[in-house]
């Protein structure tokens, strides 16, 4: 079959994660002449695989969607066969440190179980976002999300909100910050919806009281009656209905309920250490620190996965330094030997 992968027992490089961060960190393991295998789970499961514009990618400055950036990525990576391999669907469930160092990845792949041997292992799985119930489903706010109508990243779409009517889904202290954090960006008003649940709850005393206070001196409308629906979606508008027969209609949603995995089952079970947020802790150069300190060898986390921001070209920026860091301490016998290099 024309480009069908032929698993290798062994990889220099395997990435678990096919999003925006481990498509760049396979591609440059491949463009440093190091055989890559980046597993991905579909590109559907991406966070911006529906964003219908980004406006902050370089070299599109009419904008592109997220579904058209992560097929380029793609494109890209399988350009570099044989020596970089890309697998989807794919589904790693476990990462396993051997007593010499290296590491063994197993994973789901053509309804069968698979395992390869690793000298680096780059985490790039992301995390999840939380959706809101409505009426015990998940799924009444995709067409909404899939439009672009309710967006999730206040630094993504923040610059889009001048002159129009927001609407933030959530009632915690991340939610409030949220509606406060989108004041900065000229909307014509901002409306927290709390969905039936109490305003700040997770909070007490003077913090509570402060950001109520807050929310009252910038305007910002509280609604805490539960969600059934929504509704305005040929309009291209985010209509709300809600359990005592009232209606409210947006310009624009934001979601601000947090997330709803972290997908840390792998690093926890590599010993990572986690910040207060859940995040996996790196350095600078996304080497995965320890429960007790010091960075795990061959190990990285890159993109939302880990600590920093949540960011497209910040992934890029991680994913390039985590390759080339391994290149330049993990891999060194590797790069000087050419005769172990997948043939071109």
């Amino acid at each position: 079959m024309a480009g069908f992968v032929r698993l290798q027992p062994r990889y220099d490089v395997v990435v678990v994660g096919g999003g925006h961060a481990g498509l760049q960190a396979g591609l440059k393991a491949a463009l440093l002449h190091h055989t890559s295998l980046t597993l991905g789970r579909g590109l559907k499961y991406g966070r911006s695989y529906y964003a219908p514009q980004m406006d902050n990618i370089p070299g599109f400055p009419e904008g592109i969607s997220g579904h058209k950036l992560l097929d380029l990525q793609v494109a890209a990576l399988r350009r570099l066969s044989p020596r970089a391999s890309y697998l989807s669907p794919a589904t790693a469930s476990a990462v396993r440190r051997r007593p010499e160092g290296d590491y063994e990845v197993e994973f789901e792949w053509l309804r069968q179980t698979h395992r390869v041997g690793a000298d680096v292992v780059i985490l790039a799985m992301g995390v999840v976002d939380r959706m809101p119930h409505v009426q015990g489903r998940i799924d009444p706010i995709f067409p909404w999300a899939n439009l672009g109508i309710v967006d999730y990243c206040v630094l993504c779409d923040g610059h889009t909100l001048p002159g129009r009517s927001v609407a933030v889904l959530g009632s915690d202290r991340f939610a409030v910050l949220t509606a406060l954090d989108l004041e900065h960006f000229e909307p014509a008003s901002v409306t927290l919806l709390t969905h039936g649940d109490p305003l700040l709850a997770d909070v007490d005393g003077e913090e509570r009281e402060r950001l109520r206070g807050e929310l009252s001196r910038r305007g910002i409308e509280v609604l805490t009656e539960e969600i059934i629906g929504f509704q305005g979606i040929r309009e291209k508008r985010f209509g709300v209905m809600f359990r005592d027969g009232s209606r409210r209609t947006f310009d624009k949603g934001f979601s601000a309920l947090g997330w709803y995995s972290m997908n840390d089952a792998i690093p926890r079970s590599l010993g990572a250490r986690f910040d207060i947020e859940g995040y996996v802790m790196t350095d600078e150069d996304g080497r995965v620190q320890s429960e007790e300190g010091p960075p795990i060898p061959g190990l990285y986390a890159v993109g939302d996965l880990r600590n920093g921001w949540n960011q497209i070209p910040e992934a890029w920026a991680m994913a390039e330094r985590a390759v080339i860091h391994a290149w330049a301490e993990y891999l060194p016998e590797r790069r000087r030997t050419p005769a172990r290099s997948v043939p071109a």
